[in-house]
């Protein structure tokens, strides 16, 4: 099969390295890719090359660019898709552009909730959750121009050595959303309280770098907290932590939840959109978003019964193996291609 993937964003998230890892992952079962980049997204060192994959760079500027949609036809058109795959809103909105007068489809992850306005000329949602799907149809998408298809990661699973040492690891935008603030306040808190604290590294940057600064100078914990930048390569930085946390206000997925169980780190995560569907109580900590002293309890708990966290750990992995491992989910993307192209013959 022939699929093309679009991805118009620039930064390194969650989405950008789905996108990556489905493209990737496409080639190696033997499909025909075309990935459509930004120049300067950092999705586009990370596809490499493998015979297989063609990769198109495209400049844009945001979903109003007229610029845009000729290039983006020329491509398509040149690689003759059955399918066309496109992530995020600006590429949603831009391909269907592009493909306004062609019979090609057009499907997209739902990796968020923005406004549908974007998504106007999409054929088939794949929402990732059943919070997704209903937010779908709650703004008049027909059900059966949706499937439910979860994320997944490509990380390879492994166990945590035992004599690692103990490191909390978080990674995210630094946006208001993200919660990062709330994982701060709970820190402090617990240095207040005495709790000797481990090292705690902070993947990732964005707009709230400088005011998280401030807050671990407040908060007294400079000592203990790092801020390690954009993380290319999430295994080699979740693999430098024994716990994982996610502390988000809003998270419709996560993807980074499925890296952090494929590592085998134990997790912490708020009762958000998706870590509510993904994780229950059985292979994770959960706690209410926005509540630092909740974030924190659990945390002192983690810290104090390892082997627990571990146990959960253990069956975070399994569960990641059966759902969201890129064998499960694949094969769900590929009978939604084949579905689509079918109606075109």
């Amino acid at each position: 099969m022939r699929v093309c993937q679009v991805m118009l964003a620039k930064g390194f998230g969650g989405a950008e390295r789905y996108f990556v890892d489905l493209s990737l992952e496409l080639v190696r079962r033997g499909h025909k890719v075309l990935a459509v980049c930004h120049p300067r997204g950092m999705a586009r060192e990370r596809l490499g090359q493998m015979a297989g994959l063609e990769i198109a760079i495209i400049s844009s500027l945001g979903t109003w660019d007229p610029f845009v949609v000729y290039p983006l036809r020329s491509a398509i058109e040149r690689f003759q898709p059955d399918v066309v795959q496109a992530h995020l809103a600006r590429a949603a909105h831009l391909v269907g552009k592009a493909l306004k007068h062609s019979r090609l489809p057009l499907l997209t992850m739902t990796h968020n909730y923005v406004g549908l306005k974007y998504y106007r000329r999409v054929d088939m949602f794949l929402p990732a959750t059943q919070d997704q799907a209903t937010y779908l149809r709650n703004n008049g998408i027909d059900p059966e121009n949706m499937r439910i298809i979860p994320n997944f990661s490509a990380l390879t699973l492994t166990t945590p050595p035992a004599d690692r040492p103990t490191a909390i690891v978080s990674l995210g935008r630094f946006v208001e959303k993200k919660g990062f603030q709330v994982l701060l306040a709970a820190l402090g808190d617990l240095r207040r309280r005495g709790v000797v604290l481990p090292p705690v590294l902070l993947g990732g940057d964005g707009p709230l770098r400088q005011a998280l600064e401030r807050t671990v100078r407040q908060q007294g914990i400079e000592d203990v907290v790092r801020f390690e930048g954009w993380q290319m390569e999430p295994a080699a930085f979740l693999d430098r932590g024994t716990l994982f946390i996610l502390p988000s206000l809003d998270e419709p997925f996560g993807i980074v939840v499925l890296e952090a169980m494929a590592r085998g780190l134990p997790i912490i995560a708020t009762t958000t959109q998706g870590p509510r569907e993904v994780l229950d109580s059985t292979c994770a900590m959960l706690v209410p978003p926005g509540d630092s002293e909740a974030l924190a309890q659990a945390l002192m708990q983690c810290l104090a019964q390892p082997e627990a966290a571990r146990d959960r750990a253990r069956r975070a992995a399994e569960y990641f193996c059966s759902r969201y491992a890129a064998e499960s989910v694949v094969p769900q993307l590929l009978a939604v291609y084949a579905e689509l192209r079918s109606k075109l013959v």
